[in-house]
């Protein structure tokens, strides 16, 4: 009786102990998988977007990444979702290579979805900065230049007689989603040019200053010159002498469709509401989209007694001869010429 209770005894913990090593065995497989899971690399070898609503659930963004062929299984981000948290950040999201699930996962985490870039000169024009973005695959660009039009109301507390965005698109270098709406880069880009008008404490006479600005910004590419440049157009408007200010009568011509990529001398004569050589005082509205210089030049022009300017050589670069009369700007000009003619040009 008594050596067979022993052997009974050995039988059963011969038995516990096979059930601890099965356990045991099975912990490490599914630890193995659920490793196997998250660090083994997967996804797509070639371009491919993933455009997460907002509001989507874990599970609803496992099976859209798993349907794109992102990641090998729903239930294995499910897994990331319980081990890590965090927020899963809406957008669409760009995956060309093979990559662990942890990758995938933090870049949801942190919103790093796809966008585009698009540097917007200072001086650019509703016109270049359309070209741009077509160029740069946000669609025609008269879909943007309609838009800028047609959403004028973004600035209607600050310049009530806007009749477009030009002047309040800020030039900036931005990054939009591939399938941003020409609206939403208007109002992201009038969103830049209120923070800086914030930053300089623009707050009054918004579309004189935004107008004289955008001449400014045309005129001259060299920061020192912009209070001077400024200070001319000023000295002009108080004796009521007609700007005469190329810029203005070209933007006039493109806004009628008329401009030939050279201004004429019956350009000058044509009569469009920008043409500043028939007309007295400023343009009826911004001309480009002036830059944070240019924009305090004309809230704070130089004191001069300038009236005239011409650039000092053939380089549109180049520093600017001042003067405050006619014979002396004469003879600038007269050396303009010449130097142009010097360098090749007619």
């Amino acid at each position: 009786m008594v050596r067979r209770r022993r052997t009974s005894r050995k039988k059963g913990s011969s038995g516990a102990a096979g059930v601890i090593l099965a356990t045991v065995l099975v912990l490490l497989l599914g630890a193995g998988a659920a490793a196997w899971l998250v660090i083994a690399p997967y996804g797509p070898e070639t371009e491919t977007f993933v455009d997460i609503p907002s509001g989507s659930t874990a599970a609803r963004i496992g099976q859209q990444l798993e349907s794109a062929g992102v990641v090998r299984s729903r239930y294995g981000f499910l897994l990331m979702r319980w081990w890590k948290r965090g927020r899963l950040r809406a957008g669409e999201y760009r995956f060309d290579h093979p990559a662990a699930l942890t990758e995938v996962y933090s870049r949801i985490v942190r919103g790093d979805v796809f966008t585009r870039a698009v540097t917007i000169p200072e001086g650019a024009t509703v016109f270049d900065i359309a070209a741009r973005l077509e160029a740069a695959g946000f669609g025609a660009s008269q879909g943007f230049v309609d838009a800028q039009a047609s959403e004028v109301k973004l600035v209607s507390d600050v310049d009530p007689a806007a009749t477009s965005l030009e002047g309040y698109l800020f030039p900036d270098t931005y990054y939009f989603a591939r399938k941003a709406s020409p609206a939403q880069i208007c109002a992201a880009m009038v969103r830049r040019f209120r923070a800086v008008a914030g930053q300089l404490g623009l707050k009054e006479n918004v579309h004189r200053v935004v107008t004289l600005a955008s001449l400014v910004e045309r005129e001259t590419a060299v920061d020192a010159e912009r209070p001077l440049v400024a200070s001319v157009f000023e000295n002009r408007l108080a004796k009521k002498m007609p700007l005469m200010t190329d810029p203005s009568v070209i933007y006039g011509l493109q806004v009628e469709g008329l401009w030939r990529g050279t201004i004429y001398q019956s350009d000058l004569k044509r009569n469009t509401p920008y043409n500043t050589y028939l007309r007295a005082g400023l343009p009826p509205g911004p001309v480009a989209n002036p830059g944070m210089r240019s924009l305090r030049a004309a809230m704070e022009p130089a004191k001069t007694d300038y009236l005239y300017f011409v650039a000092a050589g053939a380089n549109a670069q180049g520093h600017s001869l001042f003067s405050s009369t006619i014979e002396e700007h004469e003879h600038n000009v007269a050396g303009y010429r010449h130097a142009v003619k010097k360098a090749g040009g007619r």
